[in-house]
């Protein structure tokens, strides 16, 4: 029996995802087991134990197997990605010290490690004196130093979780570059660890040897040990080829392999990415992630709590939609005709969505402007999607601006893709068109590229996404929708913040909230 599929393991934040791929990025067969481990033991913080991220993983790919275990020999290779900037402490024998800390925590060290004066000299220069400290107090080595010191003393290696996931797959400390997105000291410009001298090392208090060693994404990075054989159901000695992050993955798996072309995720985090082979700043001090690609670089602006609003709006609002999904209609029709019922520019209603500050703006809070009594529920659901689609076109300008280049269409993943409403508002307040990939799994085909390169089932990565990506269908934009948006976004939208930033800082001063970064 040949060995033609590749197993990519997806290890997000709602699920973990066994996919299995065919060279030309046909989705063969999947199995998903939900997340819904993660303990919030005080306001801000957010954890999952970790040896249970490995058995959701191995679940996953021994469901598979349950499922259709007439391809477990056909397996030519394994590849993981994972969601970013969650990390996993390691003890000597090998198990997690602690339980991990994911990319949703917000705690904060105050206890921070001397960075020398010469670092904070330049950082004060380039006008950016606070931004060292605020990095110290996010990371999340800081905290666990300060508050944990016996878990930080007898911690061996200090991981992502995409280096946890490759550990328990091969038995080796090692990662991809593509996966180092976080609080590490990362060079991000050379996609490899930082020189020693770096203020990074100072900054997080760590070693080089508590680190994994670094592979660019394709690279073979070991193979599935005994262990993992048991616990999973692959065939032991079966290839490992590095990946890269969930983001990372999923611009590859869209198919965006140059800036021409904009990747937006509708996921947790709404963000609009880029390919570049050149390092490029969009916002200054602030460094571009390293892509699936090797080499390469992704230009992303995100939008935090970006789908969380479309999530937290059918909780709150969509009872009449998650009931008629009980009797068997799918609510996703549902929630299209909500938005089908409203016309373009909801009647005049407008939503800024920063649910979440951010360092560049630590007093930002969300806000929803031009009530009237015409306004319904379905008036305020188009709203959340056309802020959303506003956000992501700012960030789209600022992209061009910095890299000089214009995006001439776009290719929209995550949940909000499946919407046909949300597509179409898209590319109508884009004015580009706005394609669905073929699959809806991206980054599960982003990672499974990478590792049909690495086993030189195409000649490189040119060849790969020619082979295996492609879009389902493109929607263009309509020319009297995509005036009246431009108008809106040019004449409300941009002058949002700006107008509301003072009553956001008087009611940070006043209320206390959003606390201080």
């Amino acid at each position: 029996m040949s060995k033609d599929l590749l197993l990519a393991i997806d290890n997000g934040t709602q699920s973990v995802r066994a996919l299995l791929f065919d060279p030309s990025g046909e989705l063969i067969a999947k199995s998903r087991i939900a997340l819904d481990g993660y303990v919030v033991a005080q306001p801000g913080w957010h954890e999952h134990d970790a040896l249970e991220f490995w058995g959701k993983a191995a679940g996953a790919c021994a469901q598979l197997w349950t499922q259709r275990p007439d391809l477990r020999d056909r397996v030519a290779g394994v590849v993981a990605t994972t969601q970013r900037a969650t990390v996993v402490n390691v003890g000597a024998d090998g198990l997690p010290l602690r339980p991990a800390i994911t990319w949703l925590d917000q705690r904060k060290a105050t206890s921070l490690p001397p960075v020398p004066a010469i670092w904070r000299a330049i950082f004060r220069l380039a006008g950016a004196g606070d931004d060292i400290a605020y990095y110290q107090r996010e990371a999340e080595s800081n905290w666990i130093a300060s508050c944990q010191p016996d878990v930080w003393k007898r911690t061996q290696k200090y991981l992502l979780l995409s280096g946890y996931l490759t550990y328990r797959l091969t038995g080796r400390y090692v990662d991809s570059t593509g996966s180092q997105v976080g609080f590490v000291p990362f060079d991000f410009k050379k996609l490899g660890w930082a020189s020693k001298s770096d203020w990074k090392w100072q900054a997080l208090g760590l070693e080089p040897g508590m680190l994994p060693e670094l592979v660019p994404p394709g690279t073979i990075v070991g193979e599935i040990t005994p262990a993992a054989a048991a616990d999973t159901g692959i065939a032991a000695g079966t290839p490992v080829i590095a990946g890269a992050a969930d983001k990372a993955c999923e611009v590859l798996g869209a198919g965006c392999t140059n800036a021409s072309t904009g990747c937006l995720s509708y996921g947790t985090t709404a963000t609009i990415n880029v390919a570049s082979q050149r390092y490029i700043e969009v916002t200054p001090l602030f460094p571009p992630y390293p892509s699936a690609l090797p080499g390469c670089y992704d230009l992303e602006v995100q939008i935090f709590r970006g789908y969380w609003m479309v999530s937290w709006f059918k909780e709150q609002f969509g009872h009449l939609e998650r009931t008629a999904a009980v009797d068997g209609v799918q609510p996703e029709k549902l929630f299209d005709d909500l938005v089908a019922a409203v016309p373009p520019g909801a009647m005049g209603l407008m939503l800024q969505p920063y649910w979440s500050p951010g360092l560049r703006m630590p007093e930002a809070k969300g806000a929803i402007v031009g009530f009237g009594d015409v306004h319904t529920r379905a008036h305020l659901y188009r709203a959340i999607l056309e802020g959303l689609a506003y956000a992501l076109r700012e960030g789209k300008e600022r992209i061009e601006k910095r890299s000089g280049v214009r995006i001439r269409e776009l290719r929209i993943c995550g949940g909000g893709s499946q919407s046909d409403a949300a597509m179409q508002l898209t590319s109508d307040i884009f004015g580009l068109p706005a394609s669905r990939p073929h699959v809806y799994e991206t980054s599960g085909l982003g990672a499974a590229i990478d590792a049909a390169v690495g086993l030189k089932f195409h000649s490189g990565f040119d060849a790969a996404v020619s082979a295996m990506t492609r879009t389902e269908r493109t929607f263009e934009p309509d020319p009297q929708h995509r005036a009246m948006y431009d108008a809106l976004y040019a004449r409300v939208y941009t002058k949002l913040y700006d107008r509301l930033k003072p009553l956001y800082e008087a009611i940070r001063e006043i209320t206390g909230y959003p606390p201080p970064a």
